[in-house]
């Protein structure tokens, strides 16, 4: 099975660049399904409903989020009634959402998507590996699924590893996101499991971390000066990571990272 995972939408410049480039990933790599991170595609800022429409018609299968997830009101409701859209799974018991589900490929083929959110110099959540774990007994790779990504959503790599050294041999592929920066540690770890510490973003990379560089600067040396981030203005890349699967095991073949548009140096599989 062929599988792309896209790191987090910023903004319209990063919408941009996925409906730009999705399509013609999707047609020539042949890709079986489609996760992307869109916590921060509504200005930088959560996701609305009708944007994850618009990438549900570009072809994205599943859409995962984040700490930003609640960001735009109106999603509260919404993604109770969306079983593609997901949210931490970890989050306390009770809230609105789903932190996983089990989506079919167009010939048949089940894949797993779940997300958890790490702990580290984030905000109070569950522990994401035994809600990790409960996930992994609820749904073997290999047997009750096909293949099987988990989105890491953290700041530290330190945790991101760990969690995906938890995830080695029960899921295809377990990659970073929220970093917004692609990390260049693409590899098959120990027992089949494919990791990335972070995907990178879809958005502008002349920026800091997608936001316009001059207001990120003036709140880091002028911390009480007002003032939103807004999402930079440039030329956009889309960054993720393909993996290939085995049908049998579903545990990953290849891995290769994506880069393609923008101020970075590009890099597709062949």
């Amino acid at each position: 099975m062929r599988l792309l995972y896209c790191g987090d939408i910023v903004g319209r410049p990063g919408r941009a660049v996925v409906a730009q480039h999705l399509p013609d990933l999707r047609r020539d790599l042949s890709l079986d399904l489609v996760v992307v991170c869109g916590e921060n595609a509504a200005h930088g800022f959560g996701i609305t409903q009708k944007i994850c429409e618009f990438l549900y018609d570009l072809g994205v299968d599943v859409i995962t989020t984040g700490n930003h997830v609640w960001d735009q009101r109106e999603i509260i409701k919404y993604i109770s009634q969306d079983p593609r859209l997901l949210r931490p799974l970890n989050y306390i018991e009770g809230t609105p959402g789903r932190g996983c589900g089990v989506f079919e490929t167009s010939s048949g083929q089940k894949v797993l998507v779940a997300q958890v959110i790490c702990r580290l110099f984030m905000k109070e959540v569950d522990d994401p590996f035994h809600s990790l774990t409960k996930c992994f007994q609820e749904y073997g790779l290999g047997f009750d699924i096909d293949a099987a990504i988990i989105d890491i959503h953290g700041e530290a790599t330190s945790e991101k590893a760990a969690l995906a050294h938890w995830c080695d041999g029960k899921a295809s592929l377990a990659v970073g996101s929220h970093s917004h920066v692609p990390t260049a540690d693409a590899r098959i770890l120990g027992n089949g499991t494919a990791f990335q510490s972070d995907a990178g973003m879809c958005g502008v990379y002349d920026s800091v971390i997608g936001m316009k560089k001059e207001i990120a600067i003036r709140r880091f040396t002028s911390p009480d000066t007002p003032g939103l981030l807004e999402p930079a203005k440039g030329e956009p890349t889309l960054c993720g990571v393909y993996v290939e699967t085995d049908d049998k095991t579903g545990l990953t073949l290849e891995v290769r990272p994506i880069r393609v548009g923008g101020d970075l140096i590009q890099t597709e599989p062949d």
